[in-house]
């Protein structure tokens, strides 16, 4: 009796990169050429980016960069998600509020995971999202076990000591590259604890934060 053929190799997870920083996206590419189940079939350098060449080059796992100029990382995880339901996407970011944890995941990502996870904990996540499993950092869930314990508060007084010194910064009168230049962070960094602050403050611009800042007196303390 002839034997049994021996069943084809499963083929690689195609990944694709989302990153608005050449250098992240480098270091991204060199982890997935150490791992002979990955193959990078593709780099964005913006939202918009991501959303074409997902329709493109059809992925299986995206990695998704969250603060971007332009289209926000959630957002295109839901361009993504609406247009390739079938492709899974990865969050991986720098930062782990509450409300960007909150946006990721409303917007369909399967997992959040913060850039300063080691090569086999991505790569785990990866293989997990192609099996449909979440993966969480241990900070991102302590951020949704916050969210749901938190009392509702007044708006403007949940906002982080960061935010407050932010949002003083535009009372003074301060535009988004001034405000990074005296914190000494990034343009991306101030954008989203902008939003953060308008969001939180239910303000629909910056003049009406600052208005709503000086009458409750939210940027001291």
């Amino acid at each position: 009796m002839c034997p049994s053929p021996i069943p084809d190799s499963e083929p690689p997870i195609r990944v694709l990169l989302v990153d608005d920083h050449a250098v992240v996206r480098s270091g991204l590419s060199a982890f997935l050429l150490a791992y002979d189940d990955l193959e990078l079939v593709g780099e964005a350098g913006s939202g918009e980016e991501a959303v074409r060449l997902c329709e493109q080059v059809r992925p299986d796992v995206v990695l998704m960069d969250l603060v971007m100029p332009g289209m926000d990382g959630a957002a295109a995880t839901q361009a993504i998600r609406e247009r390739c339901p079938e492709v899974q996407v990865i969050a991986l970011t720098s930062f782990k509020e509450q409300e960007l944890v909150q946006s990721a995941l409303k917007a369909g990502a399967i997992g959040y995971l913060l850039k300063d996870v080691s090569a086999d904990e991505l790569a785990k996540a990866i293989r997990a999202a192609v099996a449909g499993k979440p993966t969480l950092a241990p900070e991102a869930a302590q951020a949704l076990i916050e969210a749901a314990r938190a009392p509702a508060e007044k708006p403007g007084f949940d906002l982080t000591p960061r935010e407050r010194e932010v949002l003083a910064l535009m009372v003074e009168g301060l535009s988004n590259p001034q405000i990074a230049e005296r914190l000494v962070v990034s343009r991306s960094t101030v954008k989203f604890h902008v939003s953060s602050i308008l969001s939180k403050l239910g303000a629909a611009s910056r003049t009406e934060a600052v208005s709503l800042a000086l009458k409750h007196d939210v940027a001291s303390g």
